[in-house]
């Protein structure tokens, strides 16, 4: 087993507050490594180191900047297998899925790549006589991320490239379930020649956690986990003077209109909810029947999920691994059993499922359930596993209202061969990422990834133009080169019609 370190200063520093925790294999429920917590002076050393980073680091030329990214990114590139087999490894998920978290970071990091566009500033001339007015912004200087173990490596990546283009310094506090991704991360921006200190990471719990929520010298906080953390995180971040942006949790749907395509609705529904166990905050976990088509509906969905294949993510034939602990596999199995007594119909239950060969694996089979009530624990809580509900609607406006009920406003999808029902549904759902005929509506690197409502506390999204005005801060300068003749005072309001 390894000691896994915390990265400060682009070198591995052992930890020094005598607690750690287990990282294991989901696959075969074997303790694999253990990660330090880091204490308050810890996350201050990780904290100064980033403030010292940044007095150069910040007024480095953009040039400089992104030929480091450049170089980063081609190192990520030739790494991508090891990092998919870290991330596998740690969380679970089979390889496909891992490669291709790996590719959504890399899509942000080519993003940061290209952050002069971003970066131009704006110009008026003569705005009055012989005055011009400029548009500019700068970093912040030392900012945070804390990430969740859904998606060790993509998340972070959603973050630190965007935060350190745009001249800022990084602490990353990765979940200490799966660490391993992070801090490879922050290993290969070291060998691109990413300055000491500009990037750091952190293994540690909720004492980290609030240690950067409060220290005076981190400007602002990106997160991302559930509802109630994320809300705890806003509250206390905003109430210490940081920008905040917390993504919170989801109660996906998606809405399937009679018209639709039933096959290809079907398909989608399988791959959405259960893929990557269903561990996603993007995951479809409700599907809205609406009207008679529904019971045709729900059968091709049975059908296909029947056939998944169960398996630890290193099996080139398995299509959904484990769960991330046997903790988390027991109370997503409670679920299925607390919603057959809640009156739903259970028409597939995957809480028997045992991987042979792996009996101590956090494994759990895929189960659906058909005409949940809308007050069961099954639809009304993030269960985030492999259980997908299905409601029923006769109409479509009831099918819009059951979805904008919803506490949770991350992504909502619309099933439809109907133009202008489709048109309808963009804008009348209350969520902030909306597909049509797709299930998972997760921006490309050129917009924003954000939910509505309580999937997303503060008002900027991540990545995109969002993400660059989270890590900068604007100014304004108004300039002027007077001729001598122009002097005297005048205590009149400033005026630009001279």
């Amino acid at each position: 087993m390894k000691t896994l370190g915390h990265w400060i200063g682009n070198r591995s520093v052992p930890g020094a507050s005598g607690r750690f925790a287990p990282v294991h294999d989901p696959a075969t429920g074997a303790r694999t490594a253990r990660v330090p917590l880091a204490d308050v002076a810890e996350v201050d050393a990780a904290v100064a180191a980033a403030r010292t980073a940044h007095r150069t680091w910040g007024t480095t030329s953009l040039a400089r900047r992104t030929a480091v990214l450049f170089r980063y990114r081609a190192l990520l590139e030739a790494h991508r297998e090891e990092l998919a087999a870290l991330i596998t490894a740690e969380h679970g998920k089979v390889r496909a899925d891992a490669l291709g978290e790996v590719a959504r970071g890399l899509e942000i990091l080519e993003l940061a790549c290209g952050i002069g566009e971003k970066l131009k500033g704006e110009l008026s001339t003569e705005v009055s006589t012989g005055v011009d007015v400029a548009a500019l912004r700068q970093p912040l200087g030392v900012v945070a991320g804390i990430t969740p173990f859904n998606f060790p490596a993509m998340v972070p990546m959603w973050m630190f490239p965007i935060a350190v283009a745009c001249g800022n310094t990084f602490v990353l506090k990765p979940s200490e379930k799966d660490p391993s991704a992070a801090f490879r991360l922050a290993e290969l921006a070291a060998e691109a020649g990413l300055p000491d200190g500009v990037l750091n990471v952190l293994g540690g719990d909720r004492a980290a956690v609030e240690r950067l929520l409060e220290h005076p010298d981190v400007a602002a906080v990106s997160f991302v986990g559930s509802t109630p953390v994320a809300r705890h995180v806003h509250r206390t971040a905003v109430a210490h003077g940081k920008r905040v942006q917390a993504l919170g949790g989801a109660k996906n749907h998606m809405v399937v209109l009679p018209d639709a395509d039933l096959d290809l609705a079907a398909d989608s529904a399988v791959s959405a909810a259960y893929g990557s166990a269903g561990e996603r905050c993007m995951a479809v976990s409700v599907v809205v029947a609406v009207g008679e088509s529904g019971d045709e509906l729900v059968q091709r969905i049975a059908d296909r999920t029947a056939r998944l294949r169960v398996g630890p993510g290193d099996d080139p034939a398995s299509q959904m691994g484990p769960l991330i602990t046997r903790e988390h596999r027991d109370t997503v199995a409670s679920y299925v059993t607390s919603a057959r007594a809640q009156g739903a119909e259970v028409v597939l239950d995957g809480t028997a499922t045992r991987v042979e060969g792996h009996e101590d694996g956090y494994f759990l089979g895929a189960s659906l359930l058909d005409r949940v009530p809308l007050d069961a624990d099954a639809y009304r809580d993030e269960i985030f596993g492999p259980v997908l509900c299905v409601v029923r609607a006769a109409s479509y406006d009831e099918a819009v209202g059951i979805v904008n009920a919803s506490p949770w406003g991350n992504g909502a999808a619309v099933f439809t061969r109907d133009g202008g029902a489709a048109r309808r549904f963009q804008l009348e759902v209350e969520a902030g990422m909306v597909g049509v005929n797709v299930p998972i509506p997760v921006p490309v690197g050129h917009h924003s990834f954000g939910g509505w409502k309580d999937s997303l506390f503060g008002d900027l999204h991540v990545y995109g133009n969002d993400g660059v005005a989270f890590y900068t801060r604007g100014k304004v300068v108004t300039t002027r080169w007077p001729d001598p003749a122009d002097a005297g005072i005048d205590l009149g309001f400033p005026r630009t019609d001279r």
